[in-house]
């Protein structure tokens, strides 16, 4: 049994990241029910940061698996102490199958935690990168609307981890559009746009970054996320200043006619979207937050190496 590690989008192959997709979808569908892959694995559940959804979808992900669960809080390893992360991942793989771990810190770390092969390691979140939560993204779009190839997309707000992610994931799918609107100096890294536009390449994306909420374009989705990432502290003390024209509400929305409204949450009403947006009927938020929990199994599955 080969267990696989989920540190990057860029860690999945096309037909890695297509089956994850689309087994996330057929959970949300209520397909394979009853369905026990990892009833003889351990999951460990490490979160040093703060989490309702992932947290909650990955546990009870597991679980419905058929696995069994250890957590831990942000002071229970002995990391606090002095013991390097190195020797942590050496101890943990003997014990259990999959760890799934939120640092909020550099991809670095987890990426120590997978310098082994016994124990799955899935990042829940780094400071970089949010994957799962792609992941589940693109499992509610394609619930959604049947498809991926061809999808329109418009992300407003700051280019933080679950942006970085999405440009990664997206540009993998035959001819979508992605197009990110986020104010200067908060912008998505260049290094994620350039493996972005490698993807493109090959499967006709289209990856564009402006600065300023002007003409926005035709698109099938809008997407923000809260200002305020977790975990992270802006740099400017001004920065709401720039922020203000990259709220979402009903003038943006009416802008992009037809479009559904997406949210990775917790969201604040008033500031990167209005309650009119986030409660009105082109939101798909909470239906978004709830396909983490069906793409968390389809990750468990793939990561313990049971698909």
């Amino acid at each position: 049994m080969t267990r696989r590690h989920l540190i990057s989008v860029d860690d999945l192959g096309d037909d890695d990241l297509h089956w994850i997709v689309r087994r996330g979808a057929e959970f949300a569908a209520g397909r394979h029910t009853g369905e026990e892959p990892l009833r003889d694995d351990v999951v460990g559940i490490l979160f040093r940061k703060t989490s309702t959804r992932t947290r909650t979808a990955f546990a009870a992900g597991a679980l419905r698996l058929g696995a069994r669960i250890v957590t831990y809080g942000p002071d229970d390893l002995q990391e606090n102490t002095g013991e390097t992360v190195e020797d942590t991942a050496a101890v943990l793989s003997g014990m259990l199958d999959v760890l799934v771990a939120r640092t909020a810190g550099p991809e670095a770390e987890l990426r120590a935690y997978a310098a082994q092969h016994r124990m799955a390691v899935i990042n829940a979140m780094s400071a970089e990168e949010h994957p799962t939560q792609a992941l589940a993204d693109l499992s509610t779009l394609t619930t959604r609307f049947g498809r991926l190839d061809g999808l329109r997309v418009l992300y407003v707000g700051e280019g933080n981890n679950t942006a970085s992610a999405l440009t990664l994931a997206l540009s993998r799918y035959h001819d979508t559009q992605l197009h990110l609107r986020t104010p200067p100096g908060y912008g998505v890294a260049q290094r994620y746009l350039d493996r972005a536009a490698i993807n493109a390449k090959r499967t006709g994306a289209v990856v564009e970054q402006r600065h300023d909420a002007d003409d926005l374009p035709e698109v099938d989705v809008v997407y923000t996320t809260r200002w305020q990432t977790t975990g992270t502290v802006k740099p400017t003390p001004d920065w709401r200043t720039s922020f203000a024209p990259f709220q979402v509400d009903t003038a943006m929305m009416a802008a992009c006619p037809g479009a559904v409204f997406m949210h990775d949450l917790p969201a604040h009403r008033g500031e990167e979207v209005t309650a009119e947006v986030l409660d009105g009927p082109s939101s798909i938020a909470f239906e978004q937050a709830e396909h983490k929990y069906h793409s968390a199994r389809a990750v468990l599955q793939w990561c313990a190496g049971r698909s």
